[in-house]
């Protein structure tokens, strides 16, 4: 009852504080700049995690897990309480407060039924099928990586010291870096670029893991440690980049609508990222369960079979790169960026201002439907989508 109160309370947070720097400005830079503030805060926010747990478990601490939970929860209140004191959201106009009044009540089903269409209808954006695609690969073989992790040093590599997963986790304070990297990255060389830097490290983090233990190194915990830096900084920009996309999507829908309706997104993505964020888990345990691990294997680590061993090297590795690949050659084709956002976002104050559609330039017209799917004359409806 607990947890999905705690979870019902952090969804009706993250929503509207995902939409805020679409909120709080329209350039493509100061956005950039918002976001990856946020992100650098949630890196390092993650180094402190494991930080903490490394050291606890270092210590043997058996409140290890409760201590963390009480300054995690200390941390996350004074964050909520400083957001909210120090962002706003875009001011409403005298014709906007006009419109909403003048929107009919809604019935309890009628609003459910609503709710379904809208969400359903933010896939007809071409840009965001592909953004949600991405994010959803790349973030679950993430989690992929965390969750087999502490199975594979330990049962693979035989660390016999429990704190090892915990610490090479703790390495993740320089995502810290390539976070702040990224913010300037994502200004000059796009999303497209930041995609294929992260993922293609990661696949290649990935051959090394697999190779410490296959090689079986005489020192493995330097080495790993050293593979642990690159992926954790490769693990950075992926976590940074979907979230700094983000705030340009709904602008792209704000194309096809009238509307704006950037919360609807958000609760789109983290509707779809919280349904995803247990698969790897799940689907780890599954596979673990079929090649004969049990709860009785990380007991007596050094022990365990070759076969089991090969079997986690193997899940350990191909989950993870069978994910991120993926996500590396759906973004290969993704078209926003700063140079196609700037168009849109001529293109629609053109469009307000009371401009024809027949006047439209053909690199308005290209990028327009590149971004949104569809023909040109369909954008921009007569009518603003409630």
């Amino acid at each position: 009852i607990i947890y999905i109160a705690i979870e019902i309370v952090i969804a009706m947070i993250l929503i509207p504080w995902e939409t805020l720097p679409t909120e709080m400005t329209n350039d493509y830079k100061l956005r950039t700049v918002l976001s990856g503030s946020r992100m650098f805060i949630s890196a390092t926010g993650t180094a402190i995690v494991f930080a903490v747990l490394a050291i606890l478990k270092h210590m043997q601490n058996p409140n290890a897990y409760l201590i963390t939970g009480i300054i995690w929860t200390i941390i996350f209140v004074v964050a909520i309480f400083v957001s909210y004191r120090n962002t706003w959201e875009r001011p409403l106009t005298p014709e906007f407060i006009k419109e909403l009044e003048s929107r009919p009540q809604l019935t309890m089903s009628e609003m459910v039924r609503k709710m379904v269409s809208d969400y359903c209808s933010t896939f007809k954006n071409k840009a965001f099928r592909q953004h949600l695609c991405i994010y959803l690969l790349s973030f679950t073989g993430k989690d992929f990586y965390s969750t087999m992790l502490p199975t594979f040093i330990i049962c693979c590599i035989q660390g016999s010291q429990q704190d090892w997963p915990w610490t090479l986790q703790a390495l993740s304070a320089f995502g810290i870096l390539s976070t702040l990297a990224a913010a300037k990255l994502m200004i000059s060389h796009g999303p497209k670029f930041l995609y294929a830097l992260s993922y293609t490290t990661i696949l290649i983090t990935m051959v090394g893991y697999v190779l410490v233990w296959a090689l079986h190194i005489s020192n493995p915990f330097l080495v790993l440690a050293i593979i642990s830096v690159f992926y954790q900084l490769a693990r950075g920009i992926l976590e940074f980049t979907p979230w700094n996309v983000f705030p340009f999507v709904p602008d792209i829908d704000h194309m096809m609508t009238r509307g704006d309706r950037a919360g609807i997104y958000a609760a789109v993505m983290t509707f779809f990222r919280k349904s995803t964020g247990a698969v790897a888990s799940w689907i780890a345990g599954i596979l673990l369960a079929e090649i004969g691990f049990n709860s009785k294997t990380m007991l007596d680590a050094i022990t365990t079979p070759s076969t089991i061993q090969t079997g986690i090297a193997i899940i350990f590795f191909v989950g993870p790169v069978v994910l991120i690949a993926l996500a590396l050659i759906l973004s290969r084709s993704f078209k926003l960026n700063r140079q196609t956002h700037e168009i849109l976002k001529n293109e629609i104050s053109r469009l307000e201002q009371g401009g024809s559609k027949k006047d439209v330039s053909p690199e308005a017209r290209l990028v327009t439907e590149e971004l949104t799917g569809h023909p040109y004359e369909t954008l921009w409806p007569d009518k603003r989508s409630l």
